[in-house]
């Protein structure tokens, strides 16, 4: 059987999703879960595929992978999440058909950026956003990957205020290395009034204008899940939905505690 697995992860404490060597990954902790609980041999005879991957420091809620078992009583949620850390839990899985690539299949993918502090023009900064829309060349808003072509269609960007953060929601076919979070810091620049959007128009024309600018800080940045043209019958697990709800809880206080220790660590005279 093949199934397809709706994975979230706080990124911190990881280099990437994707696995490489010496360094901890998303990927080194699941597949060393799957493989102790005789879900899956290798990652390889088992077709593992993952939708895409994150860069170091990005997090995620709706990530997908999907791979072949022979034991899918057991490639369950909870099961699953009892040989990961905290930091990685899943909380939703399906039966796919044997052919279902979780990276090919997907038609669009649902990025959210979240900002924190006070004096942007949300107005420029939305109007600039449109210009973004629909199909264009992005290498400028890129780091190179070996990509063969940095064309891309954006179906849609939000930006919304809440209290003192802003939201920038991103969705599009696919991305390149590091495109949301330079899409984050021009729309930021603008805000600022550093730049305006006859800029913009400019840098959606690398063959005329080449300019780099750098990425707005990974751990703004979370993958909100990923979307697919075929109907998968998700099955939702409430058990490892509500567990990882109190662990994060926990964590939203112990964060907002630590923020009120470092303003107080801040010199004043």
């Amino acid at each position: 059987m093949r199934v397809a697995l709706k994975l979230a992860y706080i990124g911190t404490e990881f280099h990437g999703s994707q696995i490489q060597p010496s360094v901890e990954t998303v990927e080194k902790e699941l597949f060393k879960a799957l493989r102790n609980l005789r879900i899956i041999e290798s990652p390889k005879s088992a077709n593992y595929i993952c939708a895409g991957r994150t860069d170091a420091g990005v997090h995620a809620l709706g990530q997908v992978i999907a791979f072949d078992t022979d034991r899918p009583n057991l490639a369950i949620p909870r099961i699953i999440n009892s040989g990961l850390p905290p930091t990685i839990w899943v909380w939703a899985h399906a039966e796919v058909p044997y052919d279902f690539d979780a990276r090919r299949h997907a038609v669009s993918r649902h990025y959210r950026y979240v900002i924190s502090g006070e004096g942007y023009d949300i107005s420029k900064m939305r109007e600039a956003s449109k210009l973004l829309l629909g199909t264009h060349d992005f290498e400028n808003f890129s780091r190179s990957n070996g990509e063969k072509s940095t064309v891309r269609t954006l179906e849609r960007i939000n930006v919304r205020v809440d209290g003192d953060i802003t939201k920038i929601d991103v969705v599009g076919n696919s991305f390149l290395w590091n495109m949301v979070r330079k899409i984050v810091t021009a729309l930021s620049m603008i805000g600022k009034g550093v730049r305006d959007n006859d800029w913009l128009i400019q840098m959606l024309n690398p063959d005329i204008y080449e300019e780099g600018i750098e990425p707005a800080p990974a751990y703004g940045l979370t993958l909100m899940g990923v979307n697919y043209g075929e109907e998968i019958n998700w099955i939702e697990d409430n058990y490892s939905i509500l567990r990882a709800s109190d662990q994060n809880s926990k964590r939203i206080l112990r964060y907002r505690v630590m923020a009120e220790v470092l303003e107080e660590l801040i010199y004043h005279e």
